[in-house]
């Protein structure tokens, strides 16, 4: 059901919550929807509940011969708790494209726990530019982030019951294979493992959504991919130094059982009726966070414009979607967008949080640096973004023209969105500007870095020309595994940056356009079966903690239905 902007019981974000707003619209069945916007019969279908669905592998299949849409990149300026609302933008645009006439799509990730009780909170947008069913989508979503934590935990149990019966064949000191919870936990960071028979050995959980399985699910192109993905894993290493891989312990069968499901993508809506898919969940600050290459491909079959998201800022999400997803599954996005808004450009400009709310173009204009930076790095790649000013509803006129004045002046357009207020019909300005690089010549993306170049020099390359550092501080330690990583065969993969995202540099407080540092190194594993090293930078943790007040203190059940979560 598709709501006027101007509809007079229409709810006024910011009056009422996110999940009054979406409890306010009635939603459809998910089967009929797919039926009639992309003519899925029911035996493509498997729906989860009334508003929640699957695509089958019969789906999955019909799909496989139809013409390929285009995709669209939806990235952002790095992250202030002012907050950017990519996510957000990516739901107002797909829907603004859909009222524009064009046959269009999101498809975007599925929230983590860790955020939704954590921090940051859930990811499916806000005000009239929302996913629903939200907290089915936020809560558990079709259990496929559950079945990544069990399969991850499953193989860590065969790596120590190997290692319990056949003592003495793989090194315990060697072993980098980590337990994963899809919560913040900060106790679970390290642990001491008692393996038995005299066996300990030191442990330690991730977060699900930083684990290899999330980030090799995500790439996987089918279930004989995941399979060869999930095999190429590697653990520990033996006595004489030869790696030790999951195939090597017999695992592959059983965790691709538990993921078959999991594998499938998700189906539903946004509050205008439009459908969208959700599936897979990386972060973006430690992992690559993009949702899945099955996903995109199933979008992409489906809808001729395929609005998709990379997390966090450009210099994280989008670097790592252009260099990691699209090097490995040959995607090639059409256009980008580029969203900011003026309150987190003020605070890149140096003015404190609680001054937000009072006008100051001279701020926006310093922090403009950040903006024009993200600019410049989506160029390197071969793209020339559309910047989306998301408008909060109380912004300063001359603060939105200078940020429209920023923009033209690194070659970029602007154009302001009010979505988050207005839903789709907020987003129509941007829609058709988006629409006009669909029509123009796709551009050539350009990696920024051949796969044969050393992983050191990789990354390099990303921090000096992606991050604006002077060199890399690459630790002993960092520098050791690398070069081991390299000697093993893998120095041909590209290198996935985990540092915060707050920041082009490892320090979450220098905020802006920071040049001249350095990238501090402090540690690199080995995501064989991802395709990817990961290079661990500064204070990033693995594991997140709650923050001193964890949102889950709002979250609970009323009228028999979960609020606070948003």
């Amino acid at each position: 059901m598709q709501r006027k902007a101007d509809a007079p019981d229409r709810l006024r974000p910011g009056e009422a919550s996110d999940s009054d707003i979406a409890d306010s619209v009635p939603l459809r069945p998910m089967a009929p929807l797919l039926s009639e916007r992309f003519g899925l019969s029911e035996e493509q279908v498997a729906p989860y509940g009334r508003y929640k669905a699957k695509l089958t592998p019969a789906g999955m299949d019909a799909l496989a011969e139809r013409p390929r849409g285009k995709l669209v990149l939806v990235t952002a300026i790095s992250p202030t708790p002012a907050g950017e609302g990519k996510t957000t933008t990516s739901i107002g645009l797909a829907d603004a494209l859909v009222r524009l006439g064009a046959s269009a799509l999101a498809c975007l990730r599925e929230p983590s726990l860790g955020p939704c009780f954590g921090m940051k909170g859930g990811a499916t947008g806000g005000g009239w530019a929302q996913l629903a069913p939200m907290a089915d989508i936020n809560l558990h979503f079709n259990g496929d982030l559950h079945a990544i934590t069990v399969a991850n935990n499953l193989l860590a149990a065969m790596l120590d019951n190997h290692l319990y019966w056949h003592k003495g064949e793989i090194d315990p000191a060697t072993i980098t294979w980590r337990r994963a919870m899809d919560l913040n936990d900060r106790a679970l960071r390290a642990i001491d493992l008692d393996v038995g028979r005299g066996i300990r050995r030191a442990g330690g959980f991730d977060i699900t959504a930083a684990s290899e399985i999330m980030a090799l699910f995500c790439l996987a192109e089918n279930q004989e991919d995941l399979e060869r993905r999930l095999g190429d894993i590697v653990v520990a290493r033996r006595r004489d130094g030869g790696v030790v891989a999951a195939r090597d312990l017999g695992a592959p069968g059983a965790l691709a059982a538990l993921l078959m499901d999991a594998l499938r993508p998700n189906a539903v809506q946004t509050l205008e009726g439009n459908p969208a898919l959700v599936h897979g969940g990386p972060f973006a600050n430690i992992a690559h966070g993009c949702n899945t290459v099955v996903a995109t491909r199933t979008a992409l079959a489906l809808a001729d414009v395929v609005v998709t998201e990379a997390g966090f800022g450009a210099d994280l999400g989008a670097m790592k979607f252009l260099d990691i997803k699209c090097r490995q599954s040959g995607l090639r996005p059409h256009a980008a967008v580029l969203v900011c808004t003026a309150r987190a450009l003020k605070l890149h400009g140096g003015v404190a949080l609680e001054d937000l709310s009072r006008p100051n173009v001279a701020a926006v204009r310093a922090g403009g640096a950040n903006l024009a930076r993200h600019i410049a790095n989506l160029r390197l790649f071969g793209l020339a973004p559309v910047v989306a000013i998301n408008h909060f509803v109380a912004d300063d006129a001359a603060e939105l023209a200078a940020i429209e004045e920023l923009a033209v002046a690194q070659g970029a357009q602007a154009v302001v969105a009010s979505h988050w207020a207005d839903g789709g019909a907020g987003a129509e300005a941007l829609a058709r500007a988006v629409l006009d690089r669909l029509d123009a010549d796709p551009p050539e993306i350009q990696m920024l870095y051949p796969n044969e170049m050393p992983l050191v020099d990789k990354l390099r390359a990303i921090a000096t020309r992606i991050y604006g550092a002077k060199d890399i501080d690459l630790g002993e330690a960092a520098a050791r595994q690398l070069a081991d990583f390299e000697r093993a065969g893998y120095g041909q993969l590209p290198v996935c940056v985990a540092k915060t995202q707050y920041s082009f540099s490892a320090d979450p407080r220098a905020l802006g356009a920071p040049t001249g540092h350095m990238l501090p190194v402090r540690e690199a594993r080995l995501s064989a079966g991802a395709g990817f090293v990961v290079a661990i930078c500064g204070d990033i943790m693995t594991m997140p903690g709650l923050p001193r007040r964890p949102a889950a203190l709002d979250v609970g059940i009323r009228d028999g239905r979960v609020v606070g979560v948003f």
